[in-house]
């Protein structure tokens, strides 16, 4: 069976034959019920994102090691990022082996234990290990998908949408492409019939027939190192990778992780202020991820990127005038509260825009074939890209200045506006095979198709 561009269930043009095939997820219980459960692993990863920079003020009210120390309080934020690393690398592997509910309840498991293990520590160190174990279920999850109290409960509360999940999960079956591949096709059939319509059936089953033989084959030959050995793949990884670096690199983790913290080096010394106000900017990350959504495909991805990085640009030079400007003023409560409006101005830049589309454009632009390996490795980067602000930041702005940190993330995000506008193709309404006709031309300098030149044209203008 030969399955072309425009015959692809799901592509444009297949809806374009078969209107009426079109699915509305909304309209089918089922799929929201996959899809909520699924959300939790989402979940899980933003609510430790966000606890741990509020409950960071009060570990260090709690352990006097950690309040004198810069690394202990780095090592505690980054560890779970260590972790994750781990559990992103690991968590490819576990799911073309053990299917992704497995791997999804395998990664509930241990999240649940690491909070348990974090609402425990009578020390900064037993703290870190269960940090460790957060971040392992969280980077397994990552590649399947503020409350009032103390710091302990702040944490171990974060156990509870594991164990929901997990419960759920139970009840959830597998996913139809891997048991395709692992030749179990009733069952596979038997997830299709509860998603699809009658008349768009056959025609799903048919291509996963054809593909799940495609990837088994391909699957058993496919390494890492081959990605650097075709040069089409070569440049998508480094575009999917470098725009993952660059989305740590700006500096969003450093809010995220730290937000209380800063707002505490602007001024405002109270922890319950402090956590206020680093809400705050946290309520405007969720607007802007939302704002995202809907512009993703309206203004496509890489003008979204450049809008969203010349905000970013301009947030960072206020945060660092800010905070130059309190280090040598009187009216040091005036420049406190222009760090709070830079703060604010960059998740608000950031969220809609840098925030979803490296990991969009990540799930777009790799050949089918390497589409595993190469999201896995991109996850990589990311999480190693993270570790590295995140374990550095307060050790930098207490060596050179806050206001100095913020500059060089300014100059950071001025690359990677460069980067996008250079080398980071439009893939808004494009196929996957499209994508690769796109990579074939940067890689080969040639038009092996004259549609080429068009398709360059509508991802660049769509």
């Amino acid at each position: 069976m030969t399955i072309t561009m425009q015959s692809t269930p799901g592509s444009s043009g297949y809806l374009d034959l078969y209107p009426e095939r079109k699915m509305s997820f909304f309209k089918n219980p089922y799929i929201l019920g996959l899809a909520s459960v699924a959300g939790i692993g989402g979940l899980l990863f933003g609510y430790d994102t966000g606890v741990i920079s509020g409950a960071l003020l009060y570990i260090k009210d709690d352990f006097e090691e950690v309040r004198n120390s810069n690394f202990l309080q780095e090592t505690i934020v980054s560890m779970a990022i260590a972790g994750a690393i781990v559990g992103a690398a690991a968590g490819g592997w576990i799911n073309d082996a053990y299917g992704r509910k497995k791997a999804t309840l395998f990664a509930d498991i241990i999240f649940t234990l690491g909070a348990i293990l974090m609402a425990a520590a009578p020390d900064p160190y037993v703290l870190i290990l269960g940090r460790l174990l957060v971040g392992l279920g969280v980077g397994i999850a990552s590649v399947t998908a503020p409350v009032p109290g103390t710091w302990r409960w702040m944490l171990g509360v974060s156990g509870v949408p594991a164990v929901v999940q997990f419960v759920l999960m139970l009840f959830l079956p597998e996913s139809p492409r891997w048991l395709f591949i692992k030749n179990r096709k009733n069952e596979a059939v038997d997830v299709l019939c509860k998603i699809y319509d009658p008349a768009r059936l056959e025609d799903e089953v048919d291509f996963l027939t054809a593909q799940s033989e495609q990837e088994r084959q391909k699957r058993s030959n496919i390494k890492f190192w081959h990605v650097f050995r075709s040069k089409e793949t070569r440049l998508a990884f480094l575009v999917g990778g470098g725009l993952l670096a660059f989305q740590q690199f700006t500096g969003i983790n450093t809010v995220m992780y730290y937000s209380p913290t800063i707002v505490q080096m602007a001024g405002f010394h109270a922890n319950q202020l402090a956590l206020l106000l680093s809400l705050i900017v946290a309520g405007m990350n969720a607007a802007g991820t939302i704002l995202g959504i809907y512009l993703i495909d309206h203004a496509g991805r890489k003008k979204l990127a450049l809008c969203s990085l010349g905000g970013v640009i301009a947030s960072l030079i206020i945060l660092a005038l800010a905070f130059y400007k309190q280090s040598s003023s009187s009216s040091s409560e005036l420049y406190g509260w222009l760090a709070i409006l830079g703060l604010a101005l960059y998740i608000g830049f950031f969220s809609p825009g840098m925030g979803p589309v490296p990991w969009t454009v990540n799930s777009e632009i790799y050949p089918e074939e390497y589409r595993g390996v190469c999201g896995g490795m991109s996850a990589t980067v990311c999480w190693v890209s993270n570790l590295i602000v995140s374990e550095t930041f307060l050790s930098i702005a207490e060596g050179i200045g806050i206001g100095s940190t913020f500059l060089i993330l300014a100059g950071i995000a001025v690359a990677a506006l460069l980067f996008v506008l250079l080398y980071v193709p439009e893939t808004k309404g494009l196929t996957f095979d499209e994508v690769e006709v796109i990579w074939r031309e940067r890689a080969w300098g040639k038009n092996p198709n004259p549609n080429t030149q068009t398709l360059l044209e509508q991802g660049s203008h769509s």
